[in-house]
């Protein structure tokens, strides 16, 4: 294919990643191209696994239809997570009061919070309290930590339900560090699990800074509950670029993107 085609691939891809989805007469107006080379271009990208098509256009392919465990979380996309966990960590400054949120790449910040003094540290993560456990009792952490109580969804190793978002309300933070399952730019973060969605939506509420950590697996994607606007999250860290087509959004509502190197 020639440069201009894929320079127009390339621009589908990223109405894709912007929207979710795409529409065949919406791309002929804008490519200045026939319906029958959108519709070849569409099989193309179908074919190369970057899209689905359906019937007026295409959606982004979500091979998941529910949350993989957190054993399967923590090998995806492993070093990236780190990247985007120490960049997280670079964040947060002495004495103050955050919350980890239950995502594998949250997990990635903890060991380089270490340095950080009088750190209040909140969580509904299992894995992320035994960690802090373990710093705490090797005096490598000397800060506070508090677990958020409730209902145990045993597969992802967390806390959720009424029970944790009651305990949840009566916290206030400076930080709160969230994981995601997707990200739209038009329809902002969501997550596959409505009771895990909902103390996202608390933690949100009761911090002065919230801060998405995603890696770029999740772009592009909407699952099945909307946990909040991206005009009421403060920074996005991800170890790829936001999409182009989002810039204008991004900056409208007022959020920063950073790329973890």
């Amino acid at each position: 294919m020639s440069l201009v085609g894929e320079e127009r691939k390339d621009a589908i891809m990223n109405l894709l990643n912007y929207a979710g989805k795409v529409r065949t007469n919406e791309l002929v107006e804008k490519l200045q191209v026939s319906s029958e080379t959108i519709r070849r271009y569409l099989e193309e990208l179908e074919n190369e696994n970057q899209l689905k098509r359906v019937y007026g256009g295409a959606i982004k392919i979500n091979y998941e239809r529910e949350e993989p465990s957190h054993l399967m979380r923590e090998v995806s996309h492993a070093e990236e997570k780190k990247r985007i966990g120490r960049a997280a960590a670079n964040l947060v400054q002495d004495n103050d009061v955050l919350v980890i949120d239950d995502g594998t790449t949250t997990l990635h910040m903890l060991p380089f919070l270490m340095n950080r003094r009088n750190l209040k540290l909140i969580t509904i993560s299992v894995p992320a309290l035994n960690l802090l456990m373990e710093y705490h009792n090797k005096e490598l952490f000397t800060g506070e930590i508090y677990f958020i109580g409730g209902k145990v969804q045993s597969k992802h190793f967390r806390t959720a339900g009424t029970l944790a978002e009651n305990m949840m309300q009566n916290f206030f933070v400076d930080k709160a560090f969230i994981s995601i399952d997707g990200i739209l730019a038009q329809h902002g973060i969501s997550s596959y699990d409505c009771e895990k969605a909902m103390i996202a939506k608390r933690i949100i509420e009761n911090s002065k800074e919230n801060i998405v950590l995603t890696d770029h697996s999740k772009i592009g994607i909407s699952t099945f509950y909307k946990v909040a606007d991206l005009k009421e999250i403060d920074t996005v860290i991800s170890d790829v670029p936001a999409p182009k087509e989002w810039e204008g959004e991004l900056e409208a509502k007022g959020v920063d993107w950073l790329v973890a190197d």
